[in-house]
C-alpha cells in the first residue's frame, strides 16, 4: 500500500538511518521500537509527511488517507467536546456545499449535450452517491461509543475543550482520529495520557476496526495485543519480524546467536585454511592444494552478524536512609475542588519498604493524592508522614520542566552539590548521555531522553520514599526494565502512579484503586487486582440484568455471631425458591465464574503453604548456625510474602463463599 524507499536522514552530518525500504501493507499492526532517539517519531513524521529525509521517499498511492496522532499537539479552545468532536465530519457539509452548488448551476445551464454539462452530471452523480454512504451511519452514536470507550462521559460532552487536562484534550484528538478511519493510522504514544480502561478499549478498536496501523509505543503489552509485525530500528538499520514484539524478542536473540556460531565456525574455517597456505606456500609437490585453498578462501561469502546497540542504562537508587515503620498513614483525607469532589474518606497505611501502585481512571485523584502527600495542596482528614522520611518525586511533566535552553550538563551542573560534582560525567554517561551527547541542548532531545534527564537529578540525593508519577512515559523498553529492576532493588518505600500494566508487573504487591470518589485497597499485584476486577464486572452486569432492575451492590454472606456459618433467615430461603430459573448459557457462565473462583482459591492455598515451607527452611537454617549476613534479610522478605499470600487467600476465599451464597450452590 506505500512503499518506503531508500530513506536517509541526517542531523548534523550525523546519519539517523540510511537505506532503509519496508513496505506498509492494508492490513499490517506495526510497532516501531527501538532505544531512545533511535529516530522512530522522526520516521512517523516522515509517512505523515510533515518531515522530509535527506534522500529517499515514501510513495503513497492516491486516494490512500493517513491519520497521524504526534506525541504532543497544541488544541484549540473554543469549542465544546462534541463540537469539536464533530469537525471530524465537517467533510459532510462540504460535500452538500458542493452539491448545492451543482445542482444551482445544472439548472441555470442550457447546454445539455457539451462536455462540461456531462461533467457536472457525473460529479453530482459521485456526491450524491457519497452522501448517501455518509448519511447512512450514525455519526452520532459512534462519536459517542469512542468518547465513552477513552474514559469520557456523557456529562462531559458539553463542556468546553479549555477545561480539560492536557491528557484529556489529547484523548479528543484521539477520537478525532479514529472517527475519520484512516487507511494508514500513525500514533506516536497514544497510551501515555490513557488509563488502563481506556488502553484496553484502544487495543480492542486497533485489533479490530482499524485499518494499517504503525504505532510507537514503550507499553509492552499494549503492542502485543495490537501488532502482528515488529519493525525495529537500530545502528541506523531497520530489522523487519512479521510477529508481535515479544515474539520479536525471541527471534532476533536466535537470529544473533545462529549468526554468531556461523561466524565463529567460519572465522575458524577461514583460520584453518590461511594456516595451510602460509605452511605450504612454497613447497612444489603442493602448489595444486595451495592453489585449490586460495581459491575457496576468495569464493566464501563472509559471514557478518547483525549489528546490535548494547549501549545500556546503568541505574541504581541510593541506599535508603531508616524511616519510621509508617512512612504515609491516611485517615479520612479528601479532596474537592469546589462542589467537585475528588475523593473522599481515603483511609490506609503503607508500611516501610511495601511497594504499591496508584491506578484507576484519569481524574480519579491518583495525582491529586500524591500531591497532597507532598504538601502541594490542601486536603481535608489526616495524612501523616511517618519519623525520618525524605521523599524522592518525580512529577508526571517532571521532564517538561527541564530548561530547554541549557545543556544536558548544565542541567545536572546546577542541581549538584558536594562531591557528586567532580562525578558529573561519570554519572551522565551511566544514563547514555556520555561524550558529545552531555554537550546536547535540552530542546533538541527525544521525550524519552528528556525523562532520563530528569531522573538523574532524582538520584542526587538519597531518600527513603520514592513517589513515581507515569515514570514510564516516553522511555523505551530497556529502560523501563532498567528502571523496573532498579525500584525492586531499592529498599525503601515505593509508590507509583503508573497504566502501564507490563511495568508494575512483579514490582508492587498492592494496588489502591481511585473511582467513584473513593480509593480502594486491593492486595496481590496488577494482574490479581484486573482479574478480580473483571469478575466483579461481570457480576455487577449480572445483578443489573435481575429483576426489579436498578444497580445493586454485591453484599457479602451475613455470618453467625461465631463466625463459623452464614446465617439463613425464611426470606433469604424464600428468595433462593423463587428466584428465576437460570438459562443453559446463564449457567455454564456460573460454574464458569464458581470454578475459576475455586482455581484461585487451591492456587492461593498451595502459594500460602509454599511461602510457610520457605520460611521453616530460613529457620531450620538458623537453628543450625547457617546465617549469613543476608538471611535475616530473606526471611522477612519471606515473611512478607507469606502475608500477601494469606491476604490473597482470604480475599479468594470470600469471592469463592460469595458466588456460592449468590447462586445458592454448596
Amino acid at each position: 500500500m506505500i512503499a518506503i524507499q531508500n530513506l536517509k536522514v541526517e542531523f548534523s552530518a550525523k546519519s539517523l538511518f540510511d537505506n532503509v525500504s519496508y513496505v506498509i501493507n492494508p492490513r499490517d499492526r506495526i510497532a516501531l521500537v527501538g532505544k531512545n532517539g533511535a529516530g522512530k517519531s522522526t520516521m512517523l513524521k516522515i509517512i505523515a509527511g510533515l518531515q522530509l529525509p535527506t534522500s529517499g521517499g515514501v510513495a503513497v498511492p492516491s486516494g490512500v488517507t493517513i491519520g497521524y496522532l504526534p506525541q504532543q499537539m497544541k488544541l484549540a479552545d473554543e469549542t465544546t467536546l462534541l463540537q469539536e468532536v464533530r469537525k471530524t465530519f465537517s467533510h459532510i457539509d462540504d460535500m452538500q456545499k458542493r452539491l448545492d452548488c451543482l445542482n444551482t448551476q445544472l439548472s441555470e445551464r442550457t447546454d445539455y449535450e457539451s462536455d462540461a454539462y456531462r461533467r457536472i452530471i457525473d460529479e453530482v452523480s459521485l456526491l450524491t452517491e457519497n452522501l448517501a454512504m455518509e448519511q447512512s451511519e450514525n455519526h452520532e452514536a459512534e462519536m459517542e461509543r469512542t468518547l465513552i470507550g477513552l474514559g469520557f462521559l456523557r456529562s462531559d460532552f458539553n463542556r468546553p475543550t479549555a477545561e480539560f487536562s492536557g491528557g484529556w484534550r489529547m484523548r479528543v484528538e484521539i477520537a478525532k482520529l479514529l472517527l475519520r478511519h484512516p487507511d494508514l493510522l500513525l500514533l506516536d504514544e497514544p497510551t501515555n495520557h490513557l488509563d488502563i480502561e481506556s488502553i484496553q478499549w484502544l487495543e480492542q478498536f486497533l485489533a479490530t476496526k482499524a485499518k494499517a496501523v504503525v504505532l510507537v509505543s514503550h507499553d509492552r503489552a499494549f503492542i502485543d495485543n495490537v501488532t502482528n509485525r515488529t519493525i525495529e530500528i537500530s545502528c541506523g538499520k531497520i530489522y523487519d519480524y512479521a510477529v508481535n514484539y515479544s515474539k520479536f524478542v525471541e527471534l532476533r536473540r536466535e537470529r544473533i546467536e545462529q549468526q554468531t556460531r556461523a561466524y565463529l565456525n567460519q572465522q575458524k574455517e577461514i583460520a584453518d585454511t590461511e594456516a595451510f597456505i602460509e605452511r605450504f606456500r612454497y613447497k612444489a609437490t603442493k602448489a595444486v592444494q595451495v592453489q585449490s585453498r586460495m581459491k575457496q578462501l576468495a569464493k566464501i561469502e563472509r559471514i557478518e552478524i547483525d549489528e546490535v546497540d548494547n549501549s545500556r542504562l546503568s541505574l541504581r537508587f541510593p541506599p535508603a536512609p531508616r524511616s519510621g515503620d509508617y512512612p504515609v498513614i491516611a485517615d479520612n483525607v479528601g479532596k474537592a475542588y469546589g462542589d467537585h469532589q475528588v475523593f473522599a474518606n481515603a483511609t490506609f497505611t503503607i508500611r516501610r519498604g511495601e511497594k504499591v501502585a496508584f491506578v484507576g481512571k484519569n481524574g480519579e485523584g491518583k495525582s491529586t493524592l500524591v500531591k497532597c502527600i507532598m504538601g502541594e495542596i490542601p486536603f481535608t482528614g489526616v495524612l501523616k508522614i511517618g519519623h525520618n522520611v525524605q521523599i524522592g518525586y518525580f512529577a508526571q511533566n517532571q521532564a517538561q520542566m527541564l530548561d530547554e535552553s541549557l545543556t544536558v550538563f548544565d542541567t545536572i551542573d546546577h542541581v549538584a552539590t558536594g562531591d557528586i560534582r567532580t562525578k558529573i560525567r561519570d554519572l551522565l554517561g551511566a544514563f547514555m548521555f556520555g561524550g558529545e551527547a552531555s554537550d546536547k541542548k535540552v530542546k533538541v532531545l527525544s521525550g524519552g531522553e528528556k525523562t532520563r534527564l530528569a531522573m538523574i537529578k532524582l538520584l542526587l540525593q538519597p531518600v527513603n520514599l520514592l513517589i513515581l508519577d507515569e515514570p514510564t512515559n516516553h522511555l523505551d523498553m530497556r529502560t523501563k526494565d532498567i528502571l523496573k529492576q532498579a525500584i525492586k532493588d531499592f529498599n525503601g518505600t515505593v509508590i507509583v502512579v503508573s497504566h502501564d500494566r507490563e511495568f508494575l508487573d512483579g514490582l508492587v504487591e498492592k494496588v489502591y484503586e481511585f473511582g467513584g470518589g473513593k480509593v480502594r485497597e486491593c492486595l496481590g499485584g496488577i494482574y490479581e487486582f484486573l482479574e478480580k476486577k473483571k469478575i466483579s464486572s461481570l457480576q455487577e452486569l449480572e445483578l443489573s440484568k435481575s429483576p426489579g432492575g436498578g444497580d445493586r451492590l454485591v453484599e457479602k454472606t451475613p455470618k453467625s455471631p461465631s463466625g463459623n456459618a452464614p446465617v439463613t433467615d425464611r426470606s433469604s430461603e424464600e428468595q433462593q425458591k423463587n428466584a428465576p430459573t437460570l438459562s443453559y448459557a446463564e449457567q455454564r457462565e456460573r460454574d464458569k465464574m464458581l470454578k475459576r473462583a475455586a482455581k484461585k482459591v487451591q492456587e492461593a492455598e498451595a502459594a500460602v503453604a509454599k511461602a510457610e515451607e520457605d520460611i521453616a527452611q530460613i529457620e531450620q537454617r538458623i537453628a543450625n548456625g547457617e546465617a549469613d549476613g543476608d538471611i535475616f534479610e530473606l526471611h522477612q522478605a519471606k515473611t512478607r510474602a507469606l502475608e500477601t499470600a494469606m491476604s490473597l487467600w482470604e480475599l479468594a476465599e470470600q469471592e469463592h463463599s460469595d458466588l456460592k451464597a449468590r447462586f445458592g450452590k454448596q
